[in-house]
């Protein structure tokens, strides 16, 4: 009998502490979600942060744990929607990588909806290296949660504890977003050439243009 009730006590414990993980794991991405600013200097410099920019700056958003929706989430069923909204996932992934075609897989099998970033540029790893802290591949984020390197019983973990359904739900024909460069490179627009707007031609004035046939204006 003590060793029945030891047994039933220690998985009475087991279930808690997974309850109170989950509870850890759904808190911390509703309080933490951060974006990651990149942002290019009147100098040309360029630096990233996870602070506000003013508006007068070069900016592009990189990465969130935000509770934007991927584009057509208005057609998941209600309730993956109410999920994705909370806990949106993301997958980074660089080219010629067996273990990110493995995360790309394992979140199609699952109908997970996910926006995918690819790492390609000296400037994408820029980034990635200021929001992950180094720059191993895949790298997943759950919300504000980040998972280094593809592993199976990990990433299933995560995605039950943020409450996405282990087996797809998707609508007929629904299509994550096309994959994206992390970091999108704004091009200025070429300064024009003085020949490009030439002045006005000047008019005569009003009245009786003999009186002045060459336009001038003292």
């Amino acid at each position: 009998m003590n060793t029945l009730k030891r047994l039933k006590i220690s998985t009475r414990h087991a279930a808690v502490a997974s309850a109170l993980a989950s509870a850890v794991f759904l808190l911390s991405g509703a309080l933490h979600s951060q974006t990651i600013y990149r942002i290019v200097g009147a100098d040309g410099r360029v630096t990233f942060s996870d602070k506000q920019p003013a508006a007068s700056e070069n900016v592009t958003a990189l990465g969130s744990g935000g509770r934007a929706l991927a584009a057509g989430s208005s057609a998941l069923p209600a309730e993956l929607r109410q999920v994705a909204g909370k806990f949106p996932v993301t997958l980074y992934t660089s080219s010629n990588c067996t273990p990110c075609a493995q995360g790309r897989e394992l979140l199609g099998s699952r109908g997970i909806p996910f926006t995918e970033k690819t790492v390609s540029t000296a400037e994408d790893m820029a980034a990635l290296q200021r929001i992950s802290g180094d720059n191993s591949m895949p790298l997943l984020s759950v919300g504000s949660q980040q998972l280094k390197g593809f592993s199976d019983l990990e990433w299933t973990q995560y995605l039950d504890a943020a409450g996405y359904p282990k087996s797809t739900t998707l609508p007929a024909g629904y299509r994550n977003p096309a994959a994206t460069p992390l970091v999108v490179v704004q091009q200025a627009a070429p300064a024009k050439r003085a020949d490009e707007n030439p002045a006005a031609v000047p008019t005569a004035p009003a009245g009786n243009g003999n009186a002045n046939p060459t336009g001038i204006k003292f």
